[in-house]
């Protein structure tokens, strides 16, 4: 059956005559925008694809324009209450107030009974109610112009387009369909409401009149060409709906004549007397369908296929929208390959919300089972974009096309293939948590469902039988251990959640693997499937996600908490009885005993007293025991510790036994150290295994002291004793040093929890000072240490210390802590800024491609030094250091910016709130020691040329631009800052009678950096400060140094500075153009002051479209070819672009023309461009041939006109393979 759409009339040309059809905003068109109303028939045929070639060419009766009669027929009594008023005359010069837009805008009426009274009104005065609707559409464009019924009957459409252009004169670019207010919240759905049901209630009569609908899609094809976004937009918007609305009725009256055509054939078998005349009715439904096929063609050729490659985003994906709309609802006309190819190719749109609308629109047709045999050529173009966008930098756009291949893999067998599958498996570990779970639902369906299928009976999910259950972990197991894509199971758990947490909620079938004794899994997959375990009882009791996925959610529902609570008290009951078994099967395994160990925290505990579980209680607690004593791992110490705070709480009331079960264990611990702590001080030689045993029963205690208060127990003096044996003699290991170290630091932290919660005495108060300065100078000594371990956790456990008793201590009503605050003296800051240049700004070696033991070592060893720089700035923001020592961070800013760039420059940040000038005099300071430290090095000849003095001069821009353009708020401090850096370069003078310049005059050029940020009566007065000093050093005449000249000129006031030039780099996006702006010292950012000095940069151009065409016959030549590609081409993968242009982009200097600001007319010519399409990076770039003539781009220069600045990512699937639009 051939397409109805492709046996369209010949008067398709008579309806888009008066059209025009140069797109005069797309980039691939080059006619001119004065010939926007010429050739419109001849450049539409060359400019389309075949798809329509031979119905155009069919000989076929064309269906005449039916103008209204001259006398105009009896219209219906107006209904009361009606908004419908009398045309007295159709010759009236003004068209009555427009009713329409303001009852749509108000989207309080029903629109069946409002277009039920323009129809009305219709009949009884067709021009005028034509004109009501045609105002309609240029009132909801946001033009306040109007059209005459003397315009319309004397100008074409081309003529009335450009009279209201010249008249849409709005002072703002906003217009109906993007502008902000809860009066335009509703207007688009209102507005494509309204079109529906306009063509909903004409189809019985009106719409096949002929005047009405031709002439409004003649109209909407015209505006949908102008250079005027606001009439592109709304019109295009208006036209597709309008062919959405006119698929329908071509799809009623299909479906109709089909039926009638089928009676008529049974009518024909039957006898000649027994025959009903039901031909003519037949005949009538033909020839409907034929004028609606004529509407559609006119619509698709004249508004959909420029506008679908728009340089607009929402007018493309306007268009890729409806398409798919097209093909879904009578897909035996458009879901063809000449019509999918459109989708296909906006696939690589640059824009996320075209990328969006495209995958879809291809959901709706790869959802259906029945269409998906027509797309099998589709797929086999396409697959390899849509496989790709699984990894589109827009988390929308990658979550709807794994859904998309999630539908492909259920309707298509066989499609995708292993190698397409594999690139979707590792999304499961994404940190949006959207996509990780549209990947699980694509791993359960390719890799789960099959083997483990859910039968349904009675519309319910019944569980399946204990052998599926296995086979579903099994086949789990087997992805998690094969794929090595990642260590933690609770990602993949989480990713699986939303389609398979009935499956992972089964802790019977998980348990009962584990318990088994003939099981055949090794330890890999015993390992993983406690992880299992754990991260499903975690996400089932807790109800988020694991750390590092992002959600968007805030908080759960009512039922997702009542869900939350009865699968907590589930797994609670289930694995307490069966936790000590656990524990006993796995305590010599430190890695699966840990995460068993943390199951605790999911648990409802109240259980154990209500469920009358004591007795599995007290087996929990035995073996918690059993596995403290065995292990000496911190991780199986911490989560053993941790589960044991959680059962003392005082609010249980088994609080007695698990506080008995903490003594005993404590007790037993302690006895251990007092014994090999006296070997230790009276031997003075110890065996590996006693040096051992002493160090895991330190570790055991340090890990318990952290979450448990042990001050009664007394361990302080004995681990002082300890420290101080080893400070005095060095015999003591570095293994026992260390959990030694933290016991003593938890000690003085719980006793200062003690003395905080009551008032405490002068001795208590005074005692723990003596204590906490004494560990200070244990932990000084332990700097010097010549072992690395010892000296990070003394810095680390230092440097916490003087932040808690800092003079932030006594905040909040505790002044009665006054006598703890301790300031350390300046040898013990010497020490950690030293401490801080030998261990942190150190140059680290290259990272291989991440895989190797070392590389993970690196980045280990890298986290570790980020940390002791942050306690380091934490300590001098917090004024327990005085601020000075942060020079030795802050001019190491830009040599280690990509390890610590973040820190220092929060760090700076701060510094700066806290005092300005002080800051400003650190910067300065910062880059003197560098300075000095390079003329101690090399010397002062040919300073200025070596590559540390050029990084130098980064490091003083990197600190100009940290000011920020706060130019007025910063002039004081710039000005010191000048005055303070010319002294040093003249502190230290040549040997009288020499005429080398001073050792520090190079430092001028540094100086020069801060120069922009500088008002020009400040630059004079420097110039004459500098001027001064210099009468007072000999310089040989005619000779002028070198730095010296570069500082003058940079303070010069014709230098192109922030606030003499008015001038300034346009906004991105910029509204209007409100003509030459006033200069503005406020308004410059820092990427503008690093381009101060291009001061032959010229402004930016008043009047500004996005259609600046000139003719260009040759490029006219190839879009020509580029719309005549065949389905042939289509199979091949061909698309529209337009290579040989994509290496003429010019540089943004080209953006830029001068203007006269004074010309005639520029007022008018300002407003009338208000709304035209503005000069925009993101949209349009220009391309410049000479000085006097500019070309259109095509859309690869609009894709790319951002990516200009920041340079193109090769990683990113959106800016690759990027097709014409």
């Amino acid at each position: 059956m051939s397409s109805p759409l492709q046996r369209a009339v010949g008067d398709t040309k008579r309806a888009l005559s008066a059209s025009s059809s140069s797109s005069a905003s797309l980039p691939f068109d080059d006619r001119d925008s004065n010939h926007t109303s010429e050739g419109n028939g001849d450049s539409l045929l060359a400019d389309e694809d075949t798809d329509f070639e031979d119905s155009l060419n069919r000989n076929v009766k064309k269906r005449a324009a039916k103008r209204p009669p001259k006398t105009t027929p009896v219209a219906k009594h107006p209904k009361k209450g009606s908004r419908v008023v009398h045309r007295h005359s159709r010759k009236q010069s003004e068209p009555p107030a427009n009713d329409l837009f303001s009852a749509v805008k108000a989207a309080k009426s029903d629109m069946q009974s409002l277009v039920d009274e323009w129809l009305d009104s219709y009949k009884q005065d067709q021009d005028a109610g034509f004109l009501e609707l045609v105002n309609f559409f240029i009132q909801s464009c946001g033009c306040k112009g109007i059209v005459t019924p003397e315009m319309f009957k004397k100008m074409s459409n081309s003529e009335i387009i450009q009279h209201l252009t010249e008249q849409f004169n709005e002072d703002s670019g906003d217009y109906p369909l993007i502008a902000p207010g809860p009066s335009w919240k509703k207007f688009q759905g209102s507005f494509c409401e309204f079109v529906r049901t306009l063509v909903c209630q004409c189809q019985y009569g009106l719409l096949y009149d002929g005047f009405p609908m031709d002439n409004l899609i003649s109209l909407l094809t015209g505006l949908s060409d102008s250079q005027v976004r606001a009439f592109r937009h709304t019109s295009t918007l208006a036209a597709m709906k309008l062919m959405t609305s006119l698929v329908k009725v071509a799809l009623q009256l299909s479906l109709h004549q089909d039926n009638n055509q089928r009676q008529y054939e049974a009518e024909r078998n039957k006898g000649p007397g027994q025959r009903a005349p039901e031909r003519l009715e037949s005949l009538l439904l033909q020839e409907h369908q034929e004028e609606i096929e004529g509407m559609m063609n006119a619509l698709f050729r004249g508004v959909f296929v420029h506008r679908y490659r728009d340089v607009l985003p929402e007018i493309r994906a306007i268009c890729i929208e409806e398409i798919g709309c097209w093909m879904q609802s009578y897909s035996t006309s458009f879901l063809t390959d000449s019509y999918l190819k459109y989708i296909g190719w906006t696939l690589h749109d640059k824009h996320r919300e075209v990328r969006v609308k495209c995958v879809k629109a291809l959901k709706g047709l790869y959802g259906n089972r029945d269409l998906t045999a027509r797309l099998e050529l589709f797929t086999s173009r396409f697959k390899d974009r849509m496989v790709s966008m699984v990894m589109d930098r827009e988390y929308d756009v990658a979550v709807e096309a794994v859904r998309l291949l999630i539908l492909i893999l259920k309707n298509m067998e066989g499609v995708l293939t292993d190698a397409d599958c594999e690139s979707v498996y590792p999304v499961v570990y994404a940190s949006h948590r959207g996509l990780a779970s549209a990947a699980g639902e694509f791993l359960y369906w390719k890799l789960f469902y099959p083997e483990c299928e859910i039968r349904t009976m009675g519309g319910r999910e019944q569980r399946q039988s204990p052998g599926a259950q296995r086979t579903f972990f099994q086949l789990l197991l087997s992805f998690f251990v094969e794929s090595e894509l990642h260590d933690h199971t609770a990602y993949l758990v989480d990713s699986l959640w939303d389609c398979a947490g009935a499956r992972l909620k089964d802790w019977e079938g998980l348990t009962s693997l584990l318990l088994e004794k003939d099981q055949n899994l090794g330890d890999v997959q015993e390992s993983t499937l406690i992880e299992i375990l754990v991260s499903s009882a975690r996400q089932a009791s807790e109800g988020h996600p694991p750390v590092g996925r992002v959600t968007g959610r805030k908080g759960l529902t009512s039922k997702e908490r009542k869900t939350q609570a009865d699968d907590r008290v589930k797994l609670t009951e289930h694995l307490i009885p069966l936790l000590p078994q656990l524990l006993a099967k796995f305590s010599a395994d430190a890695e699966k005993v840990t995460p068993l160990l943390q199951l605790l925290s999911c648990f409802d505990l109240h259980i154990y007293c209500t469920g009358r579980l004591e007795k599995h209680l007290e087996l929990f607690l035995q073996q918690l025991q059993e596995v403290v004593v065995k292990h000496a791992e911190p991780a199986v110490l911490e989560a053993g510790a941790h589960a044991l705070y959680l059962l003392c709480n005082p609010e249980f009331t088994f609080f007695s036994r698990a506080d008995f079960a903490r003594s005993q264990l404590v007790d037993l611990l302690t006895d251990r150290f007092q014994q090999e702590l006296e070997e230790l001080l009276q031997s003075s030689f110890l065996d590996e295994d006693e040096v051992y045993n002493l160090a895991a029963t330190l570790k055991r205690l340090s890990a318990f002291y952290n979450a448990h208060d042990l001050t009664r127990w007394e361990l302080y003096e004995p681990c002082c004793q300890l420290l101080q044996k080893a400070v005095d003699t060095g015999e003591v290991p570095h293994q026992v040093i260390l959990p030694a170290l933290t016991l003593v630091y938890f000690s003085i932290l719980w006793t200062l929890t003690h003395i905080s919660k009551s008032d405490a005495s002068q001795k208590q108060l005074s005692s723990l000072r003596d204590r906490m300065v004494a560990f200070c100078e244990l932990c000084q000594s332990c700097l010097s240490d010549v072992d690395t371990e010892i000296q990070e956790q003394a810095f680390v456990l230092l440097s916490d210390l003087l932040l808690i008793f800092s003079p932030q201590m006594i905040v909040g009503g505790r002044d009665f802590l006054r006598p703890l605050v301790f300031f350390p003296e300046a040898t013990l800051q010497s020490e950690l800024a030293s401490f801080l240049m030998d261990h942190v700004f150190i140059q680290p070696g290259d990272l291989g491609s991440g895989d190797s033991q070392e590389d993970h070592l690196q980045i280990e060893r890298l986290h570790q030094r980020r940390r002791l720089l942050a306690g380091f700035c934490k300590l001098l923001l917090y004024g327990v250091l005085e601020m000075d020592a942060a020079s030795d961070v802050f001019k190491h800013y830009n040599k280690f910016y990509n390890d610590y760039g973040d820190i220092i420059k929060e760090t700076l940040t701060r510094a700066r709130q806290i005092d300005r000038s002080h800051c400003s005099r650190i910067l300065l300071l910062s880059l003197k020691q560098l300075y000095t430290e390079l003329l101690q090095e090399h010397g002062p000849q040919g300073l200025n040329e070596l590559p540390a003095f050029i990084e130098m001069r980064d490091l003083a821009r990197r600190f100009a631009l940290s000011f920020g353009p706060q130019q007025l708020q910063n002039r004081d401090l710039m000005v010191m800052l000048h005055k303070e850096g010319i002294k040093f370069s003249l502190s230290e003078l040549p040997p009288a009678g020499s005429s080398n310049q001073p050792p520090n005059l190079a430092f001028l050029e540094l100086l020069s950096e801060f120069s922009p940020r500088l008002f020009h009566q400040d630059k004079q007065l420097l110039l004459s400060y500098l001027e001064k000093c210099l009468q007072h050093v000999s310089q040989a005449p005619g000779r002028p140094w070198g730095p010296v000249t570069t500082y003058c000129h940079s303070l010069s006031p014709v230098e192109n500075t922030a606030e003499t030039s008015p001038q300034v780099l346009p906004s991105s996006k910029r509204r209007r153009v409100e003509g030459p702006a006033k200069p503005n010292r406020e308004d410059v950012s820092s990427s503008q002051e690093e381009s101060l000095q291009l001061n032959s940069i010229p402004p930016t151009p008043t009047l500004t479209s996005t259609a600046v065409k000139s003719r260009q016959p040759l490029w006219g030549l190839k879009e020509m070819e580029e719309e005549d590609g065949s389905e042939l081409d289509f199979a091949q993968g061909s698309q529209p672009v337009a290579g040989t242009e994509r290496s003429r982009f010019l540089g943004p200097q080209y953006f830029q023309t001068p203007h006269n600001p004074s010309g005639p007319g520029l007022g008018n010519q300002l407003m009338r461009l208000s709304l035209m399409e503005e000069d925009e990076e993101e949209e349009l770039e220009i391309q410049v041939e000479s000085n006097e003539e500019r070309q259109d781009t095509d859309m690869q220069a609009s894709s790319y006109s951002s990516t200009s600045e920041r340079g193109l990512d090769l990683l990113d699937s959106t800016e690759l393979d990027i097709e014409d639009f």
